[in-house]
């Protein structure tokens, strides 16, 4: 694993322990999945239910791949050396990044316009000046827009063991606010 991957796997478990009790658990997705929601006012009903399940799947996938003792709980060694295995987490990363960048998407012009895109990473717990960045790395339009596929592909990239030097490093990246 590359060690831009390794800072990528401490930041998203750091994220998934919303409640910041030092483990991941099914109580930490559904605080995540409310912060969320709240973001997404302008959304339909039908791209929360996505985002929703979406959530709901990583959990599941989470907890029947890496709880190693069956206690309920992911801890960070459970986490670390297996979250970024395509194999068993590709298909369950690709439902997120579709749901979470249709969910930026309200209008669905196939666009994501930077306040919504700044307000729905701020709910997951990314920190304001990393978000701008990484908005930034993803070339902007002249309007302050990202394409919908370009995020959801930068999610998946987010999630690759084997990339480095992509748009994503920008939320580990030690910023000033």
């Amino acid at each position: 694993m590359r060690t831009e991957a390794a800072q990528r796997v401490e930041l998203v478990f750091s994220l998934f322990d919303a409640n910041g009790n030092g483990v991941i658990d099914s109580d930490d997705f559904d605080l995540m999945t409310g912060r969320v929601l709240e973001a997404a006012t302008a959304s339909d009903a039908g791209a929360k239910a996505a985002i929703r399940a979406a959530f709901r799947r990583y959990w599941t996938t989470l907890a029947t791949e890496l709880d190693a003792n069956g206690d309920g709980v992911i801890t960070l060694d459970e986490f670390r050396p297996f979250v970024l295995d395509p194999d068993r987490f590709g298909p369950t990363i690709s439902e997120f990044a579709t749901a979470l960048a249709a969910l930026g998407d309200p209008d669905e012009d196939g666009l994501i316009e930077r306040p919504l895109f700044l307000s729905l990473m701020t709910a997951i717990g990314f920190e304001k000046a990393n978000i701008h960045a990484l908005f930034d790395a993803f070339g902007p339009d002249a309007e302050d827009r990202i394409l919908v596929t370009t995020w959801a592909a930068g999610i998946e990239d987010y999630y690759a063991p084997d990339k480095a030097g992509i748009p994503g490093d920008q939320l580990v990246a030690a910023r000033a606010v």
